[in-house]
């Protein structure tokens, strides 16, 4: 697997440009679940006049974004406990309805986090090995399922710069062949039938600089 850390001259995108890029691209009216961690930022980056329905595993319903200092409401969480609004309409509901929303397949997107997805949209996003003692792959194995669509937003590398787009998943999966798109802090791809398609790359990028990154091989839109 390539590994590579030189970083000059890129203009990443941070973490809160990464949530906005995914944020332009959900259609109006969509109901929309944002998995634990960098996701959830996404539900701060939609205009108020925009109608995107963010759920919750935990039986939130129409979630809105970060509250802000000295507007917190302990008990208004979202299923990773970070403190969040309701959106004008919202609603709460049993867990139990929460997941039967998911898994009939109510849910127009689940954004989700990942260690790795292969270039047949294979995603492993709960447990870093086989024997790894992780608490449960929790939801995401039902909103990888039951979504209609699944993007992945992450880092385009670890650290130390192993690459995240992989031929074939090293992890654990959550779930076979269920992401259609992949938003890093570098690029935007699809995944197709032949494999990963790069849509958009930051400034700056060439096509050889993001394949170095990128175990699996990329077709340029």
């Amino acid at each position: 697997m390539a590994v590579k850390t030189e970083t000059i001259g890129l203009a990443r995108r941070d973490r809160a440009a990464m949530a906005a890029r995914v944020a332009a691209d959900i259609p109006e009216g969509w109901v929309v679940n944002l998995g634990i961690g960098l996701p959830t930022l996404v539900a701060d980056h939609v205009p108020p006049d925009r109608e995107v329905i963010f759920q919750s595993e935990n039986g939130v319903i129409a979630m809105g974004p970060a509250p802000l200092p000295g507007e917190e409401d302990p008990w208004l969480i979202n299923a990773g406990k970070q403190m969040v609004t309701l959106r004008p309409g919202g609603s709460f509901v049993s867990q139990a309805d929460s997941f039967a929303l998911i898994r009939g397949g109510r849910l127009d997107l689940a954004v989700l986090g990942a260690f790795e997805v292969a270039e047949n949209g294979d995603l492993a996003n709960w447990a870093l090995a086989s024997n790894e003692k992780a608490p449960a792959v929790g939801g995401a194995m039902d909103l990888a399922a039951g979504a209609r669509r699944v993007w992945v937003l992450m880092e385009h590398t670890t650290k130390d710069g192993t690459p995240r787009l992989v031929r074939r998943c090293r992890y654990p999966l959550t779930a076979p062949r269920c992401v259609s798109r992949v938003y890093t802090d570098l690029a935007v791809i699809d995944v197709t039938a032949e494999g990963f398609l790069v849509r958009e790359m930051v400034a700056g990028l060439s096509r050889e600089s993001l394949q170095s990154r990128t175990d699996a091989p990329l077709r340029f839109a």
